[in-house]
């Protein structure tokens, strides 16, 4: 899918044009990319020109909401098909994304990006072939981008969080120059696709599915067993479990982990909010 190119506007954004219009100013410098870059906008009477293209001030504007302009209007990065998906601001500039109300990514202590940084640098990814799982909001392909990969294979299961994708400004587009052809994302499930992997076809993994009750299979032995196929000897795992609460769900969902990735040959160890593992 191609990446939109347009102003990205949040209610704090809007605000400012709204306030430096009425200051009777020419001119508004903010962010039109959740806070990557800050740039200048023409101010009008009726409307505001960014980047050579006029549009028209944005009506009232909720909070927790990001816009993108559809050709008529600013209208909210979210879609309902069968569940409500939306692009979520966060006061650090990368945005996160929930599925029906339910945060996706941590973001209460540090950016996404951050956190997805600190996760990468488990596995090295310098001059590597990764496997990105579950490509998300592609916050660890971005990371491995900027690590210097050799390659990132990423799949998505779900179209509307691909499509999620292609509105924010801080999810790598494949296609981009600063890619340089090294991101290969795929529409697929990775429990059915990964068997078109090679044996020890990767050097790195980055697994990070969702929640256990919703997709049980990406936990599973059979799973875990594949995972150490297409991964080289001495290649690192990181698998993101997150910390359930052991005292309500009855269940120590890392240990398990743990327990089933050493089954299938790997070394692990508990770390950050998750399990490392070294393919045996």
């Amino acid at each position: 899918m191609p990446h939109y190119a347009g102003p990205v506007l949040t209610l704090p954004v809007a605000q400012a044009l709204a306030a430096a219009r009425a200051r009777g100013a020419s001119e508004c410098s903010a962010t039109f990319d959740l806070g990557r870059s800050q740039t200048t906008a023409q101010l009008g009477a009726e409307d505001w020109t960014w980047r050579g293209q006029r549009y028209p001030f944005p009506g009232k504007l909720k909070d927790r909401t990001i816009y993108v302009w559809d050709g008529e209007d600013f209208e909210p990065v979210s879609r309902f098909s069968g569940s409500l998906i939306k692009l979520v601001p966060t006061e650090w500039g990368a945005p996160t994304f929930e599925i029906d109300g339910i945060k996706m990514l941590p973001t209460s202590k540090e950016s996404p990006m951050d956190d997805a940084r600190r996760k990468v640098a488990l596995v090295a990814p310098r001059g590597k072939v990764v496997l990105d799982t579950c490509g998300g909001l592609g916050y660890f392909a971005a990371c491995c981008l900027e690590a210097g990969v050799a390659r990132i294979v990423s799949f998505e299961k779900n179209e509307d969080v691909l499509w999620l994708r292609t509105c924010n400004p801080w999810s790598p587009d494949p296609d981009a120059a600063q890619s340089a052809g090294r991101l290969q994302l795929t529409h697929g499930d990775v429990s059915q696709q990964i068997g078109s992997l090679g044996e020890a076809s990767v050097d790195a993994i980055l697994h990070d599915p969702p929640r256990f009750g919703i997709a049980g299979e990406l936990y599973s032995q059979a799973f875990y067993d594949q995972l150490a196929r297409v991964l080289k000897r001495g290649g690192r795992l990181f698998h993101y479990t997150g910390s359930p609460n052991k005292l309500t769900s009855g269940r120590d969902v890392p240990r398990e982990v743990a327990k089933r990735l050493e089954k299938a040959g790997f070394s692990a160890e508990l770390a950050l909010d998750g399990v490392l593992a070294t393919r045996r």
